[in-house]
């Protein structure tokens, strides 16, 4: 896995979310010269209950699937259980967190995370003298 971006395979659990474990969502990570690209299959998962945050070089990214009940029917016993998702990454500080482009589509998470401007490989013209 390339240096900007190192797994977080180990789940944090609360009080508030002991009862409720979280699925770890499957995760491509690539990688161009300008930054990197997360690719995280959320099936189910409606954007307004996505939560993406940064805090200091953690990225975290959480989804909670829409239950789907067929209108005027109760589920009054139900063996599948509504996921939760939850992924985190320690980021490099190569990349710059603060232009993060998120983009939901099909029940796939695009996450394009740019290198900072220094990290940026650059041309150097040489002049004739």
């Amino acid at each position: 896995m390339s240096k900007e971006i190192t797994r977080n395979d180990k789940q944090q659990s609360t009080a508030d979310d002991a009862s409720e474990r979280a699925v770890t969502p499957l995760i491509d990570v690539l990688e161009d010269e300008a930054g990197i690209t997360l690719l995280a299959d959320m099936p189910g998962v409606p954007r307004d209950q996505l939560e993406l945050r940064v805090e200091g070089d953690a990225l975290h990214i959480e989804g909670r699937v829409q239950p789907v009940t067929p209108e005027g029917l109760e589920a009054i016993y139900a063996e599948l259980r509504v996921p939760r998702y939850r992924r985190s990454f320690t980021l490099s500080r190569e990349l710059d967190t603060a232009r993060i482009d998120a983009n939901l589509k099909d029940g796939v998470l695009t996450l394009r995370i740019p290198k900072q401007a220094h990290a940026q490989p650059r041309r150097i013209v040489v002049s004739a003298g």
